[in-house]
C-alpha cells in the first residue's frame, strides 16, 4: 500500500476543495505535534482554510527530544483524522486528510532551523500544548542552550530572536495561545518568558516588546482526541486505501474558549468556520 504524501491525496482526490495546492503562507507555529493538536487546533486551520477565512499554514515544532516530526515530514504534512461519534442522535464518522501543516521542525537536531522561523514575514500566531507539566519555570537554561530544555525557554528564546530580526518593531509580535490545561495559562507563560529575559539579561527594550507587542491568551480547550487507533489501524488503512503513520481521531465535540481582545477574532477567525 502506498504512503499518504501530497502526490498520493492529489492522484486519489483526498483533497476535495483543492486547499492542498494553495501556496499558502506560514502563519502558526505551533509547539506540540501530538495527536491532540492535529486533531484540535489543526483540523480547525485546515477547516478554515476550506472556508477560504485564514488562509494560513503551521510550522510544528517538536518540544521534547522524541517525537513525530520526522513522521509529518515523510508525509508533506499530512495525516487522516476520523471524527466519530453521535450528532442530533444519528451516527457519524467523518474522515478526511488534514492539510494546515506545511513542515515540522526538531530543534534538538535543527536548532538553527527552528530560529530562522523568526523571520518568517507572515507568523503570526503562536499554539502550544506541551502538558500541563510543560508551563512552568526551569531553573538553570542559558539563553546559549541548544535548545533550551523547557517551552518556556524555547519560547523565550525563539521571541528574542524574533525581537531581533524585525528591530524591534511592535507590528511583528504575535498572539499566543497556549492549550495546556492549567489555570490563566497565558498569564503564566507571560510571567516565566518575562523572567527569563530579565535572568538572561536581554534588555529593557526587549521586555517591553514581549508586553506591548505580544498578547499572549489564556484559554481552555476541551474534545477527546483517542489519537492512534492502534487496534483498528490495518482495517481502517485497507479502508482508506493508503498507509498513513499519523492516523489520529478523535470525538466531534470541540471547544476552545479565548480570553483575549478583539484582534484574536479577526486574525484567528475560528467562529466563521
Amino acid at each position: 500500500m502506498e504512503k499518504l504524501t501530497r502526490k498520493l491525496a492529489a492522484s486519489r482526490a483526498l483533497d476535495p476543495d483543492g486547499v492542498l495546492s494553495l501556496p499558502l503562507p506560514e502563519k502558526v507555529l505551533q509547539f506540540g505535534e501530538g495527536g491532540f493538536l492535529r486533531g484540535f487546533a489543526d483540523w480547525m486551520i485546515h477547516r478554515m482554510n476550506r472556508r477560504g477565512v485564514f488562509r494560513g499554514r503551521v510550522v510544528v515544532v517538536q518540544p521534547i527530544e522524541q517525537g513525530n516530526a520526522a513522521a509529518l515530514n515523510a508525509q508533506d504534512g499530512l495525516y487522516t483524522l476520523l471524527r466519530r461519534g453521535l450528532e442530533q442522535g444519528r451516527v457519524v464518522a467523518d474522515r478526511e486528510v488534514v492539510s494546515s501543516i506545511s513542515r515540522a521542525i526538531n530543534p534538538y537536531e535543527d536548532f538553527a532551523g527552528f530560529l530562522a522561523c523568526a523571520g518568517i514575514p507572515d507568523l503570526r500566531i503562536i499554539i502550544s500544548n506541551t502538558t500541563e507539566a510543560g508551563i512552568a519555570y526551569r531553573g538553570g537554561e542559558r539563553y546559549e542552550d541548544v535548545p533550551q530544555a523547557s517551552f518556556p525557554g524555547k519560547l523565550t528564546r525563539f521571541l528574542h530572536e524574533r525581537f531581533l530580526r524585525v528591530s524591534g518593531s511592535r507590528e511583528k509580535g504575535f498572539l499566543i495561545l497556549p492549550c495546556e490545561l492549567i489555570d490563566r495559562n497565558g498569564d503564566n507563560l507571560k510571567r516565566i518568558v518575562l523572567s527569563l529575559a530579565e535572568e538572561w539579561k536581554l534588555g529593557a527594550g526587549f521586555s517591553a516588546w514581549l508586553r506591548e507587542a505580544n498578547v499572549f491568551c489564556n484559554t481552555l480547550v476541551d474534545g477527546i482526541m483517542t489519537g492512534y487507533p492502534k487496534d483498528e489501524i490495518d482495517a481502517l488503512q485497507r479502508e482508506a486505501g493508503y498507509e498513513d503513520a499519523l492516523y489520529d481521531t478523535g470525538e466531534l465535540f470541540r471547544l476552545w474558549v479565548v480570553e483575549g481582545p478583539e484582534q484574536v477574532k479577526k486574525e484567528f477567525p475560528l467562529h466563521e468556520a
